[in-house]
């Protein structure tokens, strides 16, 4: 194995485990915010239909979860490709461990109301995947 993939590989793992937990996360506000709204069995049978009895912090909760499932299928990939390729190095590292802290930022952000926050949070955490993604193709390219 490449020395430079060796120095990311870890962060690549770490960051699918990560990535893939602040999706879990994600399930806390929202299941706040439903219990908020009075969620019942009944509610089981279509718990999307509750939205507007949802409290407004709640209603974000429950966009932050869906993006949440949004980012995951784009950063995942992106890290797994890496991997697969070869890529590595500082870059590629803190690329792959800043996205997942920005995620999970973005979701207290977005349930927080603090729309400036959110969108650099939803932003960055963006350009890091792309970054990912970059990296994969040169190393994809230089063989």
């Amino acid at each position: 194995m490449p020395p430079l993939l060796l120095a990311a590989a870890p962060a690549l793992a770490w960051s699918l485990l990560l990535s893939g937990a602040v999706v879990i996360v994600s399930l806390v506000p929202l299941g706040a915010g439903r219990a908020n709204a009075d969620f019942t069995p009944e509610d089981l049978a279509a718990p999307r239909a509750m939205f507007e009895r949802l409290p407004a912090w709640g209603q974000r909760a429950s966009w932050a979860h869906q993006n949440s499932f949004e980012a995951f299928t784009l950063h995942a990939p992106a890290c797994l490709l890496c991997l697969q390729a070869g890529a590595g190095g500082p870059l590629v590292a803190a690329a792959a461990l800043l996205q997942p802290l920005l995620r999970l930022t973005y979701i207290g952000a977005y349930v927080a109301n603090l729309p400036l926050l959110r969108s650099l949070c939803w932003a960055v955490a963006l350009v890091c995947t792309a970054v990912l993604y970059m990296e994969c193709l040169k190393a994809v390219l230089a063989h």
